[in-house]
């Protein structure tokens, strides 16, 4: 059986990582791989929290897993697949959360800055939380998941110009009446960003650890961005699998090519 690992034991792990006080931190986590943690998903929010201090930001996803329902930001779950981490830390006293469908929550010094902008689409553009935190030259924080879990990539993509855009939908409240908004984006398996690891190793830009009993990785949003733009120009569809692969979600993002 594991040991729990009490909420300082977390914090050193963040500092031993290279997390410090002041930094706006995205993470991505996984909490099973992370447990036993003294006080639960909770405790690993507050380490976390610890970790960047009060001039510090955390940042976490938080939006919704239904296309069809409408989002209201004091309500709504986040999606099953972001983990009960984050659809703990949005509750939480003192945290804010985007007012959208493609929420993300934060608290701390940037937090207003981070959540506050409008509802747009594609959910990664240039005017989405993920470019505050990249604006602000803030960190990316995975624990216990891989970079199909970075959402920062998806931003790289869409700086980058990649041609491949799905149909999704969203419903959102207009009027007082839900109304469903049709988009492209782009989207796929996500499979191919563990080329990221390499890109950022080779490079020396990725501090590599523990944070709980969970293998965790440590980057600049900007180092991502710029890694990935530089490898999306000479190969665009770079992270999509070839069609001999025979992957689904990678397929229609390489069949809508032609009409976009």
């Amino acid at each position: 059986m594991k040991k729990e690992l009490s909420t300082q034991e977390v914090v050193d792990q963040l500092h031993a990582i290279g997390v410090a006080a002041g930094d706006v931190l995205l993470v991505h986590t996984s909490f099973r791989a992370v447990r036993p943690v003294e006080g639960g998903p909770e405790g690993v929010i507050r380490a976390l929290q610890e970790s960047v201090g009060p001039e510090g930001t955390l940042v976490t996803p938080a939006w919704t897993g239904s296309d069809e329902d409408v989002f209201d930001s004091r309500t709504t779950r986040a999606a099953e697949m972001l983990g009960v981490v984050p659809d703990t830390f949005w509750r939480m006293p003192g945290v804010r959360r985007s007012d959208h469908p493609f929420a993300f929550a934060a608290a701390g010094r940037h937090a207003a800055l981070i959540t506050g902008d409008p509802f747009v689409v594609p959910p990664y553009s240039p005017h989405s939380p993920l470019a505050r935190v990249h604006e602000l030259d803030g960190r990316v924080l995975l624990i216990g998941v891989g970079h199909d879990a970075n959402t920062t990539v998806h931003l790289a993509e869409i700086l980058a110009g990649v041609p491949y855009r799905v149909p999704k939908h969203i419903t959102i409240e207009f009027g007082r009446r839900p109304v469903r908004i049709d988009y492209l984006e782009n989207d796929h398996c996500c499979q191919r960003f563990a080329f990221v690891d390499e890109w950022l190793r080779d490079r020396g830009l990725q501090s590599e650890g523990h944070v709980g009993h969970a293998h965790a990785r440590l980057m600049r949003a900007r180092d991502v961005v710029s890694v990935v733009c530089e490898r999306l120009a000479t190969d665009p569809l770079l992270f999509l699998h070839p069609p001999e692969a025979r992957c689904e979600e990678c397929d229609e993002a390489r069949a809508s090519v032609r009409y976009n």
